[in-house]
């Protein structure tokens, strides 16, 4: 009964765990009641059921790029309205403009080609600024309540997102390797075969044995070729 477990996928080594378990807990074979090696054999494969098909990251960066998408295009938009009115000088108010781009300018005409941290630091005073009683009242007088409430709203949105996504994150990193969680379940499936195979020619165990070499067959069948790693 020989198998290469390590060339096993995830998903495979899993499959042939699950099938074994399920095999010894179906009370065709006294033999293997209640032997301590069975306990340890669904321990890890327990732990590793609930670790394999996670992935190594939340999942979340989707989420958080798209909110951070709808971030930039807010801030873009507002700071390209400021720009273009604060060079019409026939236009009322045109100089408020002129103003608020300064403040634009201050903290960076370049926000959203920063990194995620770098433009949150330097979009939250942008915006402490804006809010201000003096520019708030700028901000009024241009019409820009909305526009302005709308960069705010899509910025704090995407820092909920962000805080929420590095939480996940520092949750997985904090789980067990799945590497290890692996060559634990490998190890308790090696002992477990090789305990079959040496007592294969025992009364009682035969059947046993014959059984699991038939699980064992269907996973070679399904072994990753040599050069490929396990997915």
């Amino acid at each position: 009964m020989k198998i290469a477990l390590t060339k096993l996928s995830t998903k495979d080594l899993a499959t042939l765990a699950q099938r074994i378990i399920t095999n010894i807990q179906s009370g065709k074979y006294p033999v293997i009641s209640n032997h301590p090696l069975t306990a340890a054999l669904q321990a890890s494969y327990t732990e590793y059921d609930q670790v394999y098909t996670k992935q190594i990251y939340s999942g979340k960066g989707k989420d958080v790029a798209t909110a951070d998408h709808e971030r930039d295009v807010t801030y873009t938009n507002l700071k390209a309205f400021l720009n273009g009115y604060r060079k019409l000088s026939s236009a009322p108010n045109y100089q408020l403009a002129e103003d608020l781009y300064g403040i634009f300018k201050t903290f960076g005409l370049n926000l959203d080609r920063l990194s995620y941290s770098s433009q949150t630091a330097q979009m939250k005073k942008l915006i402490e600024e804006l809010e201000t009683p003096e520019n708030t009242l700028k901000i009024t007088a241009l019409s820009l309540t909305a526009a302005f409430s709308d960069m705010k709203a899509r910025h704090e949105n995407f820092e909920l997102l962000f805080a929420d996504q590095a939480e996940a994150n520092a949750d997985l990193r904090q789980m067990t390797s799945a590497s290890a969680i692996r060559k634990d379940l490998e190890k308790n499936l090696k002992t477990y075969l090789g305990l079959l195979t040496a007592m294969k020619d025992v009364p009682g165990w035969q059947l046993l044995y014959s059984d699991t070499n038939e699980l064992v067959k269907a996973a070679r069948n399904s072994e990753v070729k040599k050069g490929e790693k396990p997915s």
